[in-house]
C-alpha cells in the first residue's frame, strides 16, 4: 500500500508498511498510478505524448528498484501471520486523579468540570502510596516507569503530589527503578513555591493555554465567568523561563469557534512558548462548539497554514516544536507501539481519587470498564483482555487506512463514546488524523530537501 499526496507543489509518496517517504517528480507521481496494473509497453503509450521515452523508462526503472529494495509497495510486515500483542500483565504508567474538582469550568471539559460523573474529591495519600505501589508490583523486570498527576486539576491536591513525588522516588530506588512524574495544569495555582517544587523534582509539565486572550476565555472560565487567560500567562511565562524552556508542553483545544486554529498556535509562540500541541475538540454533535462537515475543509487549510509557518520558522533559525508534527522518519516507535498506540487498558491505567483503577484518565468514571482498585488489585481481566485486543489488525478500517502505523488506530475511548465500541475508530479524528499526518510528512521532507 502507498499514499500519494502534494502540499505546495511538493509531490509525497508513503510506502505505508515501511514507513518510506519519498519526494518525487510528476511523472513518477502519475506512473505509480499504472505500475501495478500495467506493463511497460502499455505505459509508455499512456505517457508518451507527454514525457520523452527515456525519462519514463528511467523513472520505471526508479520505480523497479525501490520496489526490490523494500521501500515501495512493500508487503505487509505480519501478512500471513496472526498478530498476539504482549499479554505479560506490565503496567509502565499510571495516571492519578489527584482532584476529582477544578477550580475553573471549562465548557468543553470531558471530565464534567473535574468531577468525572461523580462527587467532587481529593485522593488521599494512603491511596496515592497505594497506587505507587501498585505500580512497582506491576512494572516486572521493566525499570523505567511513569506518573501522570492529572485531575480536575492536581495542585488543588498538592501537598499530597509533593508526598508522593517523595515517596514514589524512594520506592523506585528501593526497586531498583526510576520514575519519572508529569503534571497537567490549568496555571492558576502555579505559584513559585509549586515552581521550586516540580523544577527541583525535575516534573515534566503540561500547561493548558488555548491560544489568543479572547479565544482562551470564551471557553476557559472561573466559577464566577470571567476568563482564566490574564490570570494563567504571568505564571506560565515565569514558569516556563525558570526552567529554561525544557521539559514542557502548551497544551491547547481549538473548536467550531477558532477554525483559525493556527494563529492560536502562533500566538503562543510569540509569546515565547516552544513546545506547542493543539488538539480539536471532542464533543458531541448538539454542542454549539464542536464541529460541523463544512468545517473540515477549513481545518485542512490551516493545517497546512501551520505547517508553512513552522517552515518559515525553522527557515529563519527559531526554535518551535508542534507536537503532531514530531514524526521521526529514519526510526519511529517500535512495530507494537505502532499497532497498539498509547497502551491504555493494557500497559497505561488510571486510579480515581477513591482508589478505583480504569483503563485511562478518560474512562474514569464509565463503571462498564472499572477493572479494580489499588487495595485489590485487578479483577476485571476481560476487559483488559478486550483493550488488548484492540488493535489495528482487529479494526477494518484501520486495515484499509494508509494512516494505522501513525496514528494506531486513534484514541480508545474516543472510539467508545461515539460508537459504543473499542474497535471502530471515531471517524472525525481519523480524517483530522490523516491530514495532520500528511502535513507532518510534508514539514520533514521540506526540511531534509532545504537541509
Amino acid at each position: 500500500m502507498i499514499h500519494k499526496f502534494t502540499i505546495d507543489g511538493t509531490n509525497i509518496v508513503l510506502d505505508v508498511n515501511s514507513s518510506a517517504v519519498h519526494v518525487v517528480d510528476d511523472l513518477i507521481m502519475r506512473l505509480l498510478d499504472d505500475y501495478r496494473t500495467h506493463d511497460r509497453k502499455m505505459i509508455i503509450q499512456k505517457y508518451i505524448g507527454r514525457y520523452p521515452e527515456k525519462e519514463i523508462l528511467e523513472a520505471l526503472d526508479e520505480i523497479e528498484q525501490l520496489e526490490k529494495e523494500g521501500l515501495l509497495f512493500s508487503a505487509d510486515p505480519l501478512h500471513g501471520t496472526t498478530y498476539n500483542p504482549p499479554a505479560d500483565g506490565v503496567v509502565k504508567a499510571l495516571c492519578l486523579h489527584l482532584a476529582h474538582d477544578c477550580n475553573l469550568r471549562c465548557r468543553y471539559c470531558f471530565a464534567g468540570q473535574g468531577k468525572f460523573g461523580g462527587d467532587a474529591g481529593l485522593m488521599s495519600l494512603e491511596v496515592g502510596k497505594k497506587a505507587l505501589e501498585f505500580l512497582m508490583s506491576k512494572a516486572g523486570n521493566r525499570r523505567h516507569v511513569e506518573v501522570d498527576f492529572f485531575g480536575g486539576e492536581p495542585l488543588m491536591n498538592f501537598k499530597v503530589l509533593q508526598e508522593l513525588v517523595v515517596y514514589g522516588l524512594e520506592l523506585a530506588e528501593s526497586r531498583g527503578k526510576k520514575i519519572k512524574f508529569t503534571v497537567t495544569t490549568n496555571g492558576l495555582l502555579l505559584n513559585p513555591a509549586v515552581e521550586e517544587f516540580l523544577n527541583n523534582h525535575n516534573i515534566s509539565t503540561v500547561l493548558s493555554l488555548d491560544g489568543r486572550p479572547e479565544v482562551h476565555d470564551y471557553m476557559r472560565r472561573t466559577p464566577g465567568g470571567e476568563g482564566s487567560y490574564k490570570y494563567i500567562l504571568p505564571n506560565f511565562q515565569r514558569f516556563v523561563a525558570s526552567r529554561k524552556h525544557d521539559d514542557y508542553y502548551i497544551r491547547g483545544t481549538f473548536t467550531h469557534h477558532n477554525l483559525d486554529f493556527s494563529k492560536d498556535v502562533f500566538h503562543m509562540a510569540e509569546l515565547g512558548f516552544i513546545s506547542l500541541s493543539v488538539e480539536p475538540v471532542i464533543a458531541a454533535p448538539g454542542e454549539s462548539y464542536a464541529f460541523q462537515e463544512q468545517d473540515i475543509p477549513v481545518l485542512f487549510e490551516e493545517y497546512e497554514k501551520l505547517a508553512r509557518g513552522l517552515l518559515e520558522y525553522y527557515r529563519q533559525g527559531k526554535e518551535l516544536s508542534f507536537f503532531h508534527y514530531n514524526i521521526d522518519l529514519d526510526g519511529g516507535p517500535c512495530l507494537p507501539k505502532r499497532l497498539t498506540g498509547c497502551g491504555a487498558g493494557c500497559e497505561y491505567l488510571a486510579v480515581a481519587p477513591d482508589g478505583e483503577i480504569y483503563p485511562c484518565h478518560q474512562f474514569v468514571g464509565r463503571k462498564k470498564y472499572l477493572l479494580g482498585n489499588v487495595f485489590d488489585g485487578i479483577r476485571n481481566n476481560e476487559v483488559i483482555d478486550q483493550f488488548r485486543q484492540a488493535h489495528i489488525y482487529n479494526k477494518p478500517e484501520c486495515m484499509e487506512c494508509w494512516a494505522k502505523f501513525y496514528c494506531s488506530g486513534g484514541c480508545h475511548a474516543n472510539a467508545e463514546a461515539f460508537n459504543q465500541t473499542l474497535y471502530k475508530p471515531y471517524a472525525l479524528a481519523c480524517v483530522l488524523a490523516r491530514k495532520r499526518i500528511e502535513c507532518a510528512l510534508y514539514v520533514k521532507a521540506r526540511m531534509a530537501l532545504e537541509s
